[in-house]
């Protein structure tokens, strides 16, 4: 099973809509086909696993990351390919959350004949799929709320453009690039011109997500002109000014509406429904301290990941004010980051 896990993740911000599978089969002892999801579309990962292994499937075991699926989408039902292959035994590591399979998937294998349980490794297959379990029960994405702050909580440093170094700087690259969406709010997008594309590690660009209420996003902004538009969503208020909308929505972007929260906000819990609704399953939210605090004070944040650079005595707001009543936070994580501390927990 952790070898079906790994696998699994190497699809990691690739397969939304749906969950990342991977599969093992093993015959006496022996691997003798293993695969992964790779994308929304394709073979699920225990079809490709059982077509690798073959003939050599029947009497084998299949261990699969994930509960075999019962429904018809963009590939056939899971559970029928399992049935036919004849394997005589399948242990998967959770069930599937969707309301179409939700045990529906090892009740028609035991029903078939096979050997059917689930429960193994469950956490660590929970927490590769996160994302999608948060879209299904939560109807909106899992969110990791990342912030770059001094130790006295600031969110920038006199004559320095990057707060963090190289080190930290790779992993938000690569937590990019695990993500489906960057989410930013438009005083970021004024302040310092983002691209919020992959360039530190070797991925893919995630969906480029802006807050922006009233419309005031550059036409000539990075973040519009970086890639292909439309893979930039940029929500504005319903009663944005329409020149300034009109204006954006000629560039090529992603144009979405929201109700407003706030003086000059957005409903952001509206925009992650929103998001889940096209299929994001995983939102990274490096906004500055407005949106975090929004985002935290909505209980809109599934994880904090804080990368505290080894200066004091800071610029700029706080990162973290105005929460109200004091949150706490759940196995808390610490890592080093060439001279960074990267702080990881759960809310």
């Amino acid at each position: 099973m952790k070898r079906a896990l790994r696998l699994a993740a190497r699809a990691a911000g690739r397969t939304s809509p749906n969950p990342m599978v991977g599969a093992v089969v093993v015959k006496d002892g022996a691997v003798v086909g293993e695969g992964f999801h790779h994308r929304a579309g394709e073979a699920h990962g225990e079809i490709v696993a059982l077509e690798k292994a073959g003939d050599a499937a029947r009497g084998a075991t299949l261990y699969v990351t994930l509960e075999p699926c019962t429904h018809q989408g963009r590939t056939p039902p899971c559970v029928d390919r399992v049935v036919a292959a004849g394997v005589a035994r399948v242990v998967a590591a959770m069930r599937d959350p969707d309301p179409r399979v939700d045990g529906r998937g090892m009740r028609a294998l035991k029903a078939a004949g096979i050997d059917a349980e689930v429960g193994t490794l469950e956490r660590e297959a929970r927490r590769l799929n996160e994302g999608f379990i948060a879209r299904v029960e939560k109807a909106r994405p899992f969110v990791v709320l990342k912030l770059a702050v001094t130790v006295d909580g600031r969110v920038a440093v006199p004559g320095r453009r990057y707060l963090s170094g190289k080190a930290a700087q790779r992993e938000v690259h690569r937590m990019r690039d695990r993500a489906d969406a960057v989410m930013v709010g438009v005083g970021t997008v004024l302040a310092d011109d983002p691209e919020l594309t992959v360039r530190e590690v070797k991925g893919r660009d995630p969906l480029r997500v802006v807050l922006d209420a009233d419309a005031r996003t550059p036409a000539a902004a990075k973040i519009v002109r970086a890639g292909d538009p439309q893979r930039t969503i940029v929500f504005v208020a319903r009663d944005a000014d329409q020149r300034r909308t009109k204006r954006l929505r000629d560039t090529g972007v992603l144009l979405a509406t929201l109700p407003r929260s706030e003086p000059d906000g957005l409903d952001a819990g509206a925009g992650l429904r929103w998001l889940a609704e096209h299929g994001v399953n995983s939102v990274l939210s490096e906004g500055g301290p407005q949106v975090a605090s929004s985002l935290l004070r909505a209980g809109l944040v599934d994880r904090l990941a804080l990368v505290i650079t080894p200066l004091a005595g800071g610029d700029g707001p706080l990162a973290l004010a105005g929460l109200g009543p004091p949150l706490e936070l759940r196995g808390l994580r610490a890592r080093r980051l060439g001279a960074d501390l990267l702080l990881e927990a759960e809310l």
